[in-house]
């Protein structure tokens, strides 16, 4: 196994993307249905967003999008933070540490931009993915928790930089 190359999405992408996405939010679409709408518009999500993918040649292993200021898919980011969702590695993929260079590469990406931190919300059940978090420095946000709908609570991160 060669090293991940990250890179931004192409339409060949999409419907291993959307594989990954789904296999990752598995339990969260089943309290949240129409989150699968939000996850399955890749290209919709592209044109506002930046989608970045992890590939091995032509296999997609992980995926993350970068939410830039302005974008429409910020929830909890101020103006001097980066912000990303949908941080989804594909279950043959993990133990690999594709997680960890998305994450790598959306911090780079704030850095690049001048940004004083980075900020992302997840699911209290996402411990694996909390874990990875807090071992990159990032820290519990709470006075930033949410929740958009009855069926789901968000808790926040933030990573100084």
């Amino acid at each position: 196994m060669s090293t991940p190359v990250l890179r931004r999405l192409e339409p060949r992408d999409h419907d291993a993307v959307v594989a990954v996405l789904l296999a990752a939010y598995d339990d969260h679409v089943k309290v949240e249905f129409e989150y699968v709408e939000v996850l399955t518009d890749v290209a919709g999500r592209d044109r506002d967003a930046e989608v970045w993918v992890a590939v091995d040649g032509t296999d997609v292993l992980g995926t993350v999008t970068i939410c830039p200021p302005g974008s429409s898919y910020r929830e909890i980011g101020r103006d001097d933070e980066g912000e990303f969702r949908m941080l989804a590695v594909g279950p043959r993929a993990r133990g690999r540490g594709v997680g960890r260079l998305l994450t790598e590469l959306v911090v780079d990406d704030a850095r690049r931009r001048g940004l004083s931190a980075v900020v992302l919300s997840s699911t209290p059940t996402m411990t694996a993915a909390h874990r990875l978090y807090e071992s990159m420095g990032f820290t519990r946000l709470p006075d930033r928790d949410w929740s958009p709908n009855a069926y789901v609570d968000l808790i926040a991160y933030r990573l100084e930089l």
